[in-house]
């Protein structure tokens, strides 16, 4: 049977679909990662890999093994882990990361994950909430900063911060004459959106009840971005919701002159750490999450308490 060498080599090479690409995953020779797969094809007694595609696609037969092959490796380290052989915290890690949280929350994490975890390969992946939730469910993926609750039975959740929502306005509306909104005065119409397959889109959806309606023909689904969102109403008008997370980055005389915050319940998304609860990279988790709070403004709350808010699913 082929050695865990070689099943790492094969399962690398099905996720990368590039003999070059897996064979820097692995750190390895392009011609070791090849003439490695190769014998353990010879050993098996049939083809894993298409060479013939672009990218590298598994055959029928391979596909099967090599999901058997990533349970092997799974076992494996969940093994080592137990048995208190890593002493320092060294290897790969993927960490996904919705567009959403990523331009706001990883400066918080970059530069400490490096200082305090030199051995560990730290790869983040920025994607869709829906992407993600695949790539965990799967165990294609360690963790992911999410909003949350996702609602899904094979995953768990590392509450990290609460993230409340002000309202963004053009300098001529008429909603940044009072202190504080409500969801209730926003006019639907005026109200710009993200583009579909943002968690944050959908929030803003239920929040204000345009799941209701059948018809839409005021509001726009253009934005790709926070800043994208912004650009748009200072140049046409119009409202938004945006985090406080971005909302601290804009400038203060923005803050002051379109920034308002919400009276009385205040809608707030969860922000937490996402495993499989079957994931054994445990010490990273909780090295990834330790900074994260620690490097959060004061401002994001790790606990509501007696806060009144209003809750935003995931």
């Amino acid at each position: 049977m082929p050695t865990l060498t070689q099943l790492n080599y094969i399962v690398a090479l099905h996720r990368a679909g590039h003999f070059g690409k897996a064979a820097a995953e692995c750190r390895v020779s392009q011609p070791t990662l090849s003439v490695q797969i190769a014998k353990a094809e010879a050993e098996l007694g049939f083809v894993l890999f298409d060479r013939r595609s672009k990218p590298i696609m598994a055959t029928e037969h391979g596909l099967g093994f090599i999901a058997m092959a990533r349970e092997v490796l799974q076992a494996n380290a969940r093994m080592l882990a137990a048995a208190g052989r890593t002493r320092t915290l060294s290897g790969s890690f993927h960490l996904g990361v919705i567009p959403t949280l990523a331009p706001y929350v990883l400066p918080w994490l970059v530069g400490p994950f490096a200082q305090r975890c030199p051995d560990v390969q730290l790869t983040v992946l920025e994607r869709t909430t829906s992407n993600i939730v695949d790539e965990i469910t799967a165990m294609r993926m360690d963790a992911a900063l999410l909003a949350t609750p996702l609602g899904e039975a094979t995953l768990q959740r590392a509450v990290l911060f609460y993230d409340p929502f002000y309202l963004f306005a053009h300098r001529s509306s008429a909603l940044l004459e009072v202190g504080d909104v409500d969801i209730a005065t926003i006019n639907r119409g005026d109200l710009w959106l993200l583009e579909d397959g943002h968690c944050f889109r959908n929030q803003v959806v239920h929040l204000c009840g345009l799941h209701t309606r059948t018809l839409l023909p005021s509001v726009r689904f253009e934005a790709g971005s926070f800043d994208t969102l912004r650009g748009l109403i200072d140049s046409t008008g119009g409202v938004t919701l945006f985090p406080e997370s971005y909302v601290r980055t804009l400038p203060a005389v923005v803050q002051r002159a379109q920034v308002r915050a919400f009276q009385d319940r205040i809608p707030t998304r969860e922000v937490s750490l996402v495993t499989h609860r079957a994931h054994w990279k445990t010490d990273i988790v909780e090295v990834i999450a330790d900074i994260i709070r620690q490097h959060a403004p004061r401002s994001l709350p790790r606990e509501l308490g007696k806060r009144e808010v209003l809750p935003v699913l995931g």
